[in-house]
């Protein structure tokens, strides 16, 4: 491992680390040795084989405002040495904050966590890469705002960083990633560049419209190598006057492909807001806080007949769909009974409305995941877990048809439980009214090299077999980008070659994040 060619990095001389020392402060360099001092918050991926240092950075600075990376960015071309970008780190399950490239700089961004604006009028918040979750959250209900935001299952990721890798979140904002607008971005030159509206200067609507003038440019810096993003608005929303958070439930695991194709509709028909995600049995235990389950389901392969009693002891279902309906009272009123009449449609289903919430009552909510799906940033998704748990996240986009899906998680289920011996566990994420993303789960110690090693080759042997029916990732863990990438081909890679001008454009050093989603420099490929 890994099994796609990697470039060697240049060598990082004491010389280089004592420049980056007067650049960002004694204080904001940390050496290879510290990459792993502190165990909660790594500076290396928590995940990858223990002893291989394949995608371990040489260094990692942490800058405070852009000046600072800038003059890193000028050190980086002048030595070659190449560069990968962090916001948080949290990315765990596709790489954390490792680079593509052994030895490269890590750059975190963990010190520019400025909230630099909240609009209450335009509902709208401005921030900078090290801003959390948590600390966006905090800082709107300390100023009693009447907003809200969109975010994922763990609050302890970027609000920018999350939004760089196409992460979901799961209010109606969250729905194909509407929240993220207008960017300020350093390019490899040290260039600042502002998208959109942020062209024209002073102009108010950066923020608030999401082209500009001629090329679009945002999505450019998703997923990408192009440049390093160092500020961002995204799109917040008032609280509603009443929350209701909804828990529904299949009897059966075969009833998976008729679900989906009741959730398209009522998706399509705007009855059914947010990003809902179906959850299998395990995996729902996890996602709700079960922790004689997820114990369980870690031991070792649960029979069939256990996950049934499972299913009916827990009240999860054989498939547990989490969502919510936000708005008036009389509009939850309206919209209840439309997916109420919907999903009755399914035999032996359920529908189960955890309560009715105003906004004064959210911060005592105690079900994880209806604090999730009102805006309340929280950990209790891995409150369970010990040590011993690492995971890799497959997740091919789907058409959001039944039988597709139902093939998808039966080709991943087959696999994962041949290889692995441990259970399937999935999440059927609704990014929009036609795509879904199939999320599923390979699970392993992380501690043991031959189990992680294991595990990984599982997760390259699906990225494989769901190409093989069409189907690719919508991210991936940087030990198979290169191969993800691969499988973008079309027309002799045309996607590739064109994205590998505009890097050789604005990049020819090649220091920005080299081999990020496959996007390689000239001098490496």
């Amino acid at each position: 491992m890994p099994h796609a060619s990697t470039p060697a990095s240049p060598a990082l001389t004491a010389q280089i680390v004592q420049r980056l020392r007067e650049i960002v402060g004694d204080d904001a360099v940390t050496d290879h040795a510290a990459l792993n001092a502190d165990k909660d918050w790594p500076l290396r991926d928590p995940y990858w084989v223990p002893g291989d240092d394949t995608y371990a950075p040489s260094v990692a600075v942490h800058p405070a405002d852009t000046a600072q990376i800038q003059a890193i960015l000028k050190l980086a071309g002048e030595t070659g040495i190449p560069v990968w970008t962090h916001s948080q780190g949290r990315n765990n399950g596709y790489g954390g904050p490792s680079p593509r490239v052994g030895g490269s700089i890590s750059i975190s961004l963990r010190r520019m966590n400025r909230i630099l604006e909240i609009d209450e009028d335009l509902a709208y918040a401005v921030v900078e890469p090290g801003v959390r979750w948590f600390d966006l959250y905090d800082e709107l209900r300390a100023r009693g705002s009447r907003l809200m935001l969109s975010i994922p299952d763990l609050g302890w990721g970027s609000v920018i960083g999350n939004s760089l890798d196409n992460g979901v979140t799961y209010l109606p904002y969250g729905a194909d990633f509407m929240a993220p607008t207008g960017m300020e971005v350093v390019l490899a030159d040290g260039t600042l560049l502002r998208t959109g509206m942020g062209a024209m200067p002073d102009n108010p609507t950066w923020h608030l419209y999401k082209r500009g003038v001629g090329p679009a440019l945002d999505p450019l810096f998703t997923q990408s190598n192009l440049g390093i993003v160092v500020k961002m608005g995204v799109w917040l929303a008032p609280r509603p006057e009443t929350y209701a958070p909804l828990k529904m439930t299949l009897a059966r695991d075969e009833d998976l492909a008729q679900a989906v194709d009741v959730l398209r509709e009522l998706r399509l028909r705007n009855q059914l807001r947010g990003v809902p995600c179906l959850y299998s049995t395990l995996m729902a235990a996890t996602m709700t806080g079960v922790p004689e389950v997820i114990r369980r389901s870690e031991e070792g392969m649960v029979p069939e007949e256990e996950i049934d009693e499972i299913a009916v002891r827990t009240g999860l279902g054989r498939w547990y769909l989490r969502a919510a309906v936000w708005g008036t009272s009389a509009e939850v009123d309206v919209q209840l009974a439309q997916i109420r009449a919907a999903w009755a449609s399914i035999p032996g289903s359920t529908l189960t409305v955890e309560g009715r919430y105003t906004p004064e009552e959210y911060e005592g909510i105690e079900s994880i995941s209806n604090r999730i799906t009102v805006g309340v940033p929280n950990l209790d998704a891995i409150r369970y877990k010990g040590e011993g748990f690492g995971h890799i996240g497959i997740a091919p986009l789907v058409p959001l048809e039944g039988s597709r899906v139902m093939r998808v998680v039966e080709t991943v289920r087959a696999t994962t439980e041949e290889r692995t011996g441990l259970n399937y566990k999935a999440g059927v994420m609704l990014l929009n009214e036609r795509t879904c993303a199939v999320v599923s789960a390979i699970n392993f110690d992380p501690r043991q090299a031959d189990e992680t090693r294991a595990a990984y080759e599982t997760a390259r042997a699906l990225v494989h077999e769901l190409a093989a029916l069409g189907y690719s990732e919508y991210r991936s863990h940087l030990d198979f980008m290169q191969e993800v990438a691969d499988f973008m081909s079309w027309n002799d890679h045309a996607y590739r070659r064109f994205v590998e001008r505009i890097k050789d454009a604005v990049d020819p050093a090649g220091i920005l994040s080299p081999g990020r989603y496959g996007i390689w420099p000239a001098r490496d490929r």
